[in-house]
């Protein structure tokens, strides 16, 4: 399509709308979006836009709204939306534990005669912090001392077919750390530096730190813009037992951090459990390895925060791996089966292709089936399809459910710092967005406050090569949902002479 042509131009009618759109629909976009869209040299079919009262329906844009695109992590409303749906907001994960023999001398010099098993479930938030309370607990059992293995059960979860980097050739990356059942702690590792200018040194604070892994504990400081800081890093991760820098931190740079999936990711749980188990004065005779749990009851189960917790953390940060969990997980336990770490559930491990077809037919009963395809439930896919118009469904009827408050309250706030939304500040306090973001991808779905004082469904789908460079516009139309009229008069004391 030729994009000089006046900017008051309608755009191709979208098809008849459906008796939840019985009043006409709009198809004239705002001259800012087209001219976002005319500047980045994305046409207008590559674009779909859906704006409408969750209430009624009732269409106040529509663009392409029925075309199947890649809506990148804006799938993650449905996979947290259908758990939240179907599993209810204080749902939690159960993670087994046997402690397989005696404990001889239980107290602080106690002995574990026998293996620590712990069964993998799925639960997307054994992070550091949780795995050290969980020993804890064995501490706290009388176990000092394991004369045995810790063996991890990873069974829950078929084990994944391909390998981290398969996405985009960048397996260092945590948004391409692997689903597994028994997750510690994402397998990441954040360094921090910290500039120490009387040393002409950046000092490194590795979190967590990793047993046998050597890290160099000071890079040198360099003058200059802080551009490209971690290039400037030259860092060197590929070997697991060593973490070096060969190049410098830029001083300007003040304090930053890096998050890095470590390079041995099976490694990556034997060295985490080996470091806070003698971090807090364990000891371990035999070694951290995979193997089966006992087909008896456990010692302790340990939970989980409840899935609106973990809902929150999935869109707010649009965690791929935790995303990934939630539907290998929701699978299991939506097919009818016993939860994953059950004991019950022995040889009934759940893949990524289970849950893409759970989710799938879970979509095409609830929104309609028409050109959509599930992936994996993270959105990081280049094959994955839905409509603006399936979107906004899903976000009419989450409107009138009852966990409407627990999705709500995941989705990022614009302007705010505690998501993916911080650059769009004149849409500041009054949008709750779900962003997605592709190399060929950009979106947002959510809800917006206008300021009349009505609330909209707002989507819009960007898939395009250019897509990256009409992000101007997806921001201009999100504004323009929130421009809907003056905002509404607001009395904070009934009028003089009025009943109290």
């Amino acid at each position: 399509m030729v994009m000089s042509m006046a900017l008051g131009l309608a755009i191709h009618m979208a098809p008849p709308p459906s008796p939840a759109h019985a009043q006409a629909s709009h198809t004239l976009l705002p001259p800012e979006a087209l001219m976002a869209l005319q500047k980045a040299k994305v046409p207008l079919d590559s674009v779909a836009v859906v704006v409408q009262d969750p209430s009624s329906g009732r269409d106040r844009l529509r663009l392409n709204a029925e075309r199947p695109m890649n809506p990148a992590s804006v799938m993650k409303l449905l996979t947290t939306y259908a758990a939240l749906d179907t599993l209810g907001p204080s749902w939690a994960w159960k993670t087994p534990v046997w402690l397989d023999g005696p404990v001889q001398d239980p107290g602080p010099d106690g002995v574990l005669q026998g293996h620590l098993h712990i069964k993998g479930s799925g639960d997307p938030k054994l992070t550091q912090e949780r795995l050290w309370a969980l020993l804890q607990r064995i501490r706290a059992l009388g176990v000092r001392e394991i004369r045995g293995d810790i063996v991890l059960d990873q069974s829950a979860f078929a084990a994944p077919s391909g390998q981290p980097g398969d996405f985009d050739g960048e397996g260092l990356r945590p948004y391409n750390v692997q689903a597994r059942a028994l997750m510690l702690n994402q397998r990441t590792v954040i360094y921090t530096f910290v500039p120490d200018a009387a040393r002409g040194v950046a000092r490194v604070v590795a979190e967590p730190e990793l047993a046998g892994v050597k890290v160099d504990a000071t890079v040198p400081l360099a003058t200059g813009p802080c551009e490209d800081w971690r290039a400037q890093l030259k860092a060197q991760f590929q070997d697991p037992n060593t973490v070096r820098w060969t190049g410098r931190y830029l001083a300007s740079c003040g304090e930053k951090s890096w998050p890095v999936a470590h390079a041995d990711p099976a490694g990556y749980d034997r060295r985490l459990l080996q470091a806070l188990w003698s971090g807090m004065g364990g000891r371990l005779i035999g070694t951290v390895r995979e193997g089966a749990s006992p087909m008896r009851p456990p010692t302790f189960e340990w939970a989980s925060p409840p899935l609106a917790e973990v809902v929150r953390d999935i869109n707010k940060f649009s965690n791929n791996t935790m995303a990934q969990q939630l539907a290998l997980t929701w699978a299991a336990v939506h097919a009818g089966g016993p939860a994953p770490g059950n004991a019950a559930a022995v040889g009934s491990s759940v893949g990524p292709e289970q849950a893409r077809a759970a989710l799938q037919a879970w979509a095409e009963n609830r929104l309609g089936g028409q050109g959509l395809r599930v992936d994996n439930g993270s959105g990081l896919s280049r094959d994955q399809r839905i409509s603006a118009e399936q979107v906004a469904t899903l976000l009419r009827q989450a409107w009138t459910s009852p966990v409407l408050p627990e999705l709500l309250a995941s989705l990022p706030v614009a302007g705010a710092p505690d998501g993916t939304l911080r650059r769009l500040q004149q849409a500041s306090g009054r949008a709750h967005l779900k962003t997605g973001s592709l190399r060929d991808v950009v979106a947002v779905a959510g809800y917006a406050l206008g300021r009349s004082g009505q609330r909209w469904v707002v989507v819009v789908l960007i898939h395009h090569e250019q897509a990256q460079a009409a992000r101007p516009a997806l921001e201009a139309l999100v504004h323009w949902a929130i421009q809907d009229g003056p905002p509404a008069s607001i009395r904070s004391n009934p009028p003089r002479g009025s009943p109290g």
